[in-house]
């Protein structure tokens, strides 16, 4: 027997995969795929894993972003046909899934989660070949049961010490969130931006409270890049921010510098990040430890 779950809990083992999907796309600005694949919110979770600037996701990224899931979407860029050279000015994804993580068949309850995004690419070329700035917006709503892992890409909730752990609902719950991002491309530099933010607020359900209180998440991170060599040598810098909202002082903020090889491009680099991070909350309560935190990622990937 072979299974794989979110880590959470056991029982939630049905079929191991990752993306499985069918796209039915006769009409380019009505096309609709049904499976399991990234729910269309957050562009650094929609950015590929292979393609990214710097080693891991962002703090606000991994707490408030969904991951894999399945469900079925209807999305289209309406321009392919009437405007082919501008196919991309807008795409849009509207998508209904479980809500409850990847490789889960059975939904938490007979609710769904709702996504949506909008993006639009201009300027494409105008400042020279390969030059865009593409704007991007999500909305998200989902109402989950007891027992549903809401931070299935990352970390989210703040445990009594200031670290970071999944948050695994001990009740039910409603939550809604939102995005706005913006990549701009131009020659050899590149300027990422996106912020997020996300209500979580409890439900009782047959006369049982759901066990924490409200909050609100929200996080920013904007990243730069520039060749150094042509498509060769990158230098990468980062500044995230994430405000979890469950205790008073518990926000954390993160610097990166980063270097990426590209022997290959993407199918052959190696990459170098330095992180350094500050915990507000440990700031505040320094009986539970140092509140500055440094890391040395390193990455060889290969792909063929």
């Amino acid at each position: 027997d072979f299974g794989q779950g979110d880590g959470i809990n056991s029982n939630r083992t049905a079929f191991s995969g990752t993306d499985i999907w069918l796209n039915w796309h006769q009409f380019p600005g009505a096309q609709i795929k049904v499976g399991q694949w990234k729910a269309p919110f957050g562009l650094d979770q929609l950015t590929a894993d292979t393609s990214l600037y710097t080693i891991e996701r962002t703090l606000p990224t991994g707490a408030i972003t969904p991951d894999r899931q399945i469900g079925a979407q209807l999305w289209g860029k309406p321009f392919t046909n009437i405007w082919p050279e501008q196919k991309d000015l807008l795409t849009y994804y509207a998508g209904i899934f479980n809500g409850n993580g990847k490789n889960t068949t059975v939904n938490d309850n007979n609710n769904f989660m709702y996504v949506g995004r909008l993006e639009s690419t201009l300027f494409q070329d105008v400042f020279g070949k390969g030059s865009f700035l593409k704007l991007g917006g999500d909305v998200l709503n989902s109402r989950d049961d007891k027992g549903v892992n809401i931070s299935q890409s990352g970390n989210l909730l703040v445990n009594a010490d200031g670290s970071l752990s999944p948050f695994t609902l001990p009740g039910a719950d409603e939550r809604t969130a939102w995005s706005v991002d913006a990549w701009l491309k131009v020659g050899p530099f590149d300027l990422i931006g996106e912020y997020l933010q996300e209500k979580v607020n409890g439900r009782t359900v047959n006369g049982v409270p759901p066990g924490f209180a409200d909050f609100t998440t929200d996080g920013f991170y904007v990243t730069g890049g520039y060749f150094l060599i042509p498509k060769k040598l990158q230098a990468v810098v980062q500044w995230q921010d994430l405000n979890p909202g469950q205790k008073g002082d518990d926000g954390l903020y993160s610097i990166l510098g980063g270097l990426n090889y590209y022997i290959h491009g993407d199918d052959l680099k190696v990459m170098v990040n330095y992180i350094h991070t500050w915990s507000d909350f440990r700031q505040a309560n320094p009986e539970f430890g140092q509140d500055q935190f440094d890391q040395v990622l390193g990455r060889v990937q290969v792909m063929f």
